[in-house]
């Protein structure tokens, strides 16, 4: 990763700075949100991190996570907050989309725009783009960039907390997308006095009586197993998100039990938000349900991770999902 003379030059010189993630963020999302609002603070930058929705509650550990503006709850201050900008930054989403109505009004505000991200086939359009595919996560990309920008030593233990987050949630505790850079990254943090342990417990241990009462509900009453296609699936209706009070974020995880599953090869969970069906895929070796997802349900993401949303009834998604499942047979079981 390279950083422009120019680009160095407007990181050295305080701005006014919005820094954006995606809707319905996971660690990966806030983790390097968080971190490069506090990277550019050292600069003198004045920081904002806006989010189109709220995040899961264990990540409320996270410093400075209490200062997010939230679009959907907090609409109006958002909107003042964006009108003196002169620096938008966009991390782990590369399409306006992603962040709905927030996109819609920024679109036009006067400012540079810097995009960092690792999901495929970016739609932005921006004065500086760092798009990897292969990056394990947007928090690996944040510590390279502020690596490349000559400022490693700028990375504080809280700095650090943030990065490790994003590096924990995106890899499945490093169970996949990992390289050896990863690795060294995550050693580098923890010499700079970053707590593994405070953030493993800050993801895992933080859970609710309800949260384990739904995974065994899902584990015990709403999953399927095509042993046929090496296929599970866990989905959840409306009337479970009623019983179990799901809110943003007490579903997160729930698919990658099922590849836990020695033989399961694609793993996928459904489940009726009250406006969409939303759909995630989750596969073990070369399997790309990224293909899967945007060819069947205009979705995207990553090649072992993928999600849609789906304008459709909760049993048509799950039917057509089951459907195309023999069109992969050869790929999930290795046999035509």
């Amino acid at each position: 990763m390279q950083i422009s003379p120019e680009l160095k030059n407007i990181l050295h010189t305080p701005h006014r700075v919005a820094v954006f993630s995606h809707r319905n963020p996971d660690g990966d999302a806030i983790g390097s949100s968080l971190a490069m609002k506090q990277y550019l603070e050292t600069y003198g930058h004045d920081v904002h991190v806006l989010l189109p929705s709220e995040y899961p509650e264990e990540f409320e550990a996270l410093p400075d996570a209490a200062d997010i503006l939230i679009w959907d709850t907090q609409t109006e201050e958002c909107k003042q907050v964006l009108n003196k900008k002169n620096l938008f930054i966009f991390l782990d989403f590369n399409a306006l989309s992603r962040i709905d109505r927030m996109g819609e009004y920024i679109r036009e505000l006067p400012g540079n725009r810097l995009m960092i991200d690792h999901h495929l086939y970016p739609e932005l359009s921006a004065e500086f783009m760092f798009s990897q595919p292969e990056a394990s996560s947007t928090c690996e990309m944040v510590y390279r960039f502020i690596q490349a920008a000559g400022d490693v030593d700028r990375i504080t233990p809280r700095i650090g907390k943030c990065i490790y987050t994003g590096l924990v949630t995106d890899t499945g505790s490093f169970r996949h997308a990992t390289n050896a850079r990863v690795f060294r990254i995550v050693a580098d943090l923890i010499e700079r006095g970053t707590s593994d342990s405070e953030v493993m417990d800050m993801i895992f241990n933080s859970q609710k009586e309800k949260h384990l009462r739904l995974l065994g509900h899902c584990l015990n009453n709403r999953m399927e197993i095509y042993p046929e296609y090496n296929t599970a699936l866990i989905w959840l209706s409306k009337k479970d998100y009623e019983v179990f009070n799901i809110q943003r974020g007490d579903t997160e995880g729930i698919v990658n039990y099922l590849l836990t599953m020695k033989d399961i090869k694609m793993a996928a969970f459904i489940h009726n938000q009250p406006s969409v069906v939303k759909i995630s895929l989750r596969s073990k070796g070369d399997l790309d349900v990224q293909a899967i997802c945007k060819k069947h349900f205009n979705g995207g993401g990553h090649k072992t991770a993928s999600g849609a949303h789906v304008y459709d009834s909760l049993r048509a998604v799950i039917e057509k999902f089951k459907s195309i499942l023999p069109e992969y047979k050869s790929q999930l079981v290795g046999q035509p």
